[in-house]
């Protein structure tokens, strides 16, 4: 059994309810994942408008070509270290979401508050972003499939592919909270279970996940045990999945949303949310056999962390 990060108590204010008067919803701002581009968000971001009333949804603008830029890392002598720090490879991302976020501001009220979404990799970013730039108006980080935990070292055969920059985040950012003035939420996918390259996994395809629901307001971590995704005797394709997982957290025999494994996605101290049946990315998704954490039947589940 996996453990998983039980949800903190949270207070009745965090239901967006102060003094009897709803908190109206916030504009937010899209952090792309890795190799992903601003249009693979444009469906995500008109949904978040058009079927759910946010005033705005501002994509930071980023390319595909915009990735290779990171590069410039291999030059960084912290690289060949695993010491490596996302200043400044990775300004011109920031630079981006600082952009991104001054957009959503001009859009705000009075005094107004910001959501900041991101997905895979933008989630991390985010939180660098957050200690960085001024993040005073930032009330609610959410993260979709997120690999938020550096992986463990000396695991053979794992190798930080990220060359420090996630040891960096979990050392020099704010860690997870959620309280009234901030919430950090992170959602995982259960897509396929991964197994071992070699041998037979000894991992069951249901898994009873107990976690400690609290009394005000929370909520607890999403898991449908039913789940059946991929079969005890493991496949070519979990064997291949299952060494994606090992290099994030050092075991292949776990389940996770094809990319990132469920037990990265989730942070001690923030509201943490799994669904079943969830893939990582936009690219290669399908809103009926293959869904994300965009589509829109996956959406509505999590939405209204945005509009409370």
């Amino acid at each position: 059994m996996l453990p998983l990060l039980s949800p903190p108590r949270l207070r009745a204010a965090a239901n967006g309810i102060a003094g009897g008067t709803a908190t109206p919803p916030r504009p937010a701002v899209i952090l792309p994942g890795l190799g992903n581009n601003t249009g693979d968000y444009a469906r995500l971001a008109a949904a978040l408008r058009e079927d759910h009333g946010l005033p705005a949804a501002v994509v930071a603008r980023v390319t595909r070509p915009d990735w290779l830029r990171n590069a410039a890392g291999l030059a960084d002598a912290n690289y060949w270290r695993g010491t490596l720090s996302p200043r400044p490879v990775l300004d011109w991302y920031l630079e981006r979401v600082e952009e991104a976020v001054s957009e959503a501001r001009k859009l705000c009220a009075q005094d107004g508050k910001i959501s900041l979404i991101g997905h895979s990799a933008g989630g991390w970013l985010a939180r660098v972003y957050m200690e960085e730039f001024d993040a005073s108006d930032i009330s609610l980080l959410l993260t979709l499939g997120t690999p938020h935990l550096p992986p463990p070292k000396g695991v053979q055969g794992v190798i930080d592919q990220t060359r420090g920059l996630l040891n960096y985040v979990e050392k020099n950012c704010a860690p997870a909270v959620y309280t009234p003035e901030l919430r950090y939420v992170c959602i995982a996918g259960r897509y396929i279970q991964g197994a071992p390259l070699l041998g037979s996994s000894a991992v069951a395809s249901d898994e009873v996940l107990a976690v400690d629901t609290p009394s005000e307001g929370g909520e607890a971590v999403i898991v449908n045990t039913s789940d059946k995704s991929t079969p005890s005797s493991a496949t070519w394709r979990a064997r291949f999945v299952g060494q994606g997982y090992k290099q994030v957290c050092g075991r292949a025999d776990v389940w996770g949303d094809g990319v990132v494994p469920e037990m990265a996605a989730h942070l001690e101290g923030a509201l943490n949310i799994s669904f079943d049946g969830v893939y990582h990315s936009p690219v290669g998704a399908d809103d009926e056999e293959r869904p994300w954490y965009g589509s829109p039947a996956i959406l509505k589940q999590w939405v209204h962390h945005l509009l409370s």
